[in-house]
């Protein structure tokens, strides 16, 4: 396993973060513009509930690092959008993207070390740029649907976002991330089924309740034949272990229900309250697996209310932004959204600091909050 310097990514971040707190003091205007127009008291209120966690946090230290580079993260996503529109947002998530790519390339096929992970136990698997396979894995299904937007949007050089679309999707398979390109799917076939809300109601109605029917079917032949479809595509039913995780993680939920254990407060190996877990569990890992209880460990029950009551009002207003425009890069928030949702079933990085997931989160919660109140203002 490949060694990272943790103390200089800290360095990294923090220059970020003091970058982008000096540019949001430069256009402070545009900036409170968005935070009182959004109105967004949900993920302030969570925002508020990490930082106050360090009160009865297990390890405070912790903690206090974790909620800095949160609210850092959150400011990004803030400077995101008060600095750049929609579009300009998409073509600077196009370039950044497609640099990853590229890069990814690069690592794996030049540097073998470094960009191809072989010590999962099988055959060796693609991670490009990261240091774990799946974290190539969701950062391809992010540059998927950046790529197939921009595709289906443009007309001018719409072979070379295909193309970025088609590499993204190649990438996945190479890291084996089978989670990923399922959810990716899923998503791809939302986008078509969010453009029938465009349609006239007598045509969507229907269209709706009978996509609704086929989806409910297809929920019940996959629950009663789960361990025939997990066997087809070289998958465990425990989910690679996870499913014999979750129940030691639950009870330890139970134990400090409403506040949790303080942000990022409960992993920390023997000499923290995730010893019960390492010791039961018969492994060693570092988070639960799934991002609700992850959240449901740093901030309680209290912090999953006030991330899943945000997180609907947010898709909510999203829905009926897009259904008052005919652009398909409108439909993004809804995609961003749908894709967090699905992916914090088995992975972490739902509330995680200097996550680029959470950056985008933010930026499109700003972004549908602005547009709602901008028409009911109109």
């Amino acid at each position: 396993m490949v060694e990272y310097d943790s103390s200089l990514n800290r360095i990294i971040f923090f220059l970020i973060y003091a970058i982008t707190l000096s540019l949001l003091i430069l256009r402070w205007k545009k900036a409170l513009y968005v935070l009182v127009l959004s109105k967004d008291i949900f993920l302030y209120s969570l925002l508020m509930l990490a930082v106050v966690s360090i009160i009865w946090s297990f390890e405070p230290s912790t903690t206090l690092k974790n909620t800095v580079t949160l609210i850092g993260s959150s400011l990004f996503g803030l400077y995101f959008v008060s600095r750049y529109s929609l579009k300009q947002q998409f073509y600077l998530l196009a370039w950044t993207l497609g640099i990853v790519i590229v890069l990814s390339f690069i690592f794996a096929l030049a540097l073998p070390k470094y960009g191809i992970q072989s010590d999962l136990g099988g055959r060796p698997l693609w991670r490009g740029v990261f240091t774990h396979k799946n974290g190539l894995g969701g950062r391809m299904v992010t540059s998927s649907i950046v790529f197939f937007l921009l595709g289906y949007q443009s007309q001018r050089r719409s072979w070379l976002f295909w193309g970025g679309f088609s590499l993204s999707i190649l990438l996945l398979l190479l890291a084996g991330s089978i989670s990923s390109l399922f959810n990716l799917l899923i998503i791809i076939l939302g986008f078509f089924a969010f453009q029938i809300w465009r349609w006239p109601y007598p045509v969507m109605v229907p269209t709706l309740i009978m996509m609704a029917t086929i989806s409910q079917s297809l929920y019940f032949w996959l629950s009663n034949n789960a361990s025939v479809v997990f066997s087809s595509i070289g998958k465990d039913a425990t989910l690679t272990g996870r499913t014999d995780l979750w129940p030691l993680v639950i009870d330890m939920i139970w134990k400090h229900p409403w506040l949790g254990y303080g942000y990022g407060g409960f992993w920390q190996g023997w000499d923290g309250e995730s010893a019960y877990i390492w010791l039961n569990a018969g492994w060693t890992p570092n988070h639960p697996h799934s991002g609700y209880l992850a959240l449901c460990l740093d901030l309680g029950l209290l912090g999953l209310g006030l991330f899943f009551l945000g997180f609907w009002r947010s898709y909510l207003q999203g829905f009926i932004f897009m259904r008052s425009s005919n652009s398909a890069l409108d439909i993004w928030p809804l995609m961003h959204m749908t894709y967090i949702f699905l992916a914090s079933l088995t992975e972490s990085n739902l509330l995680e600091s200097n996550s680029f997931v959470w950056i985008l989160y933010v930026a499109a919660c700003f972004s549908v909050r602005m547009r709602h109140e901008i028409k009911i203002k109109s």
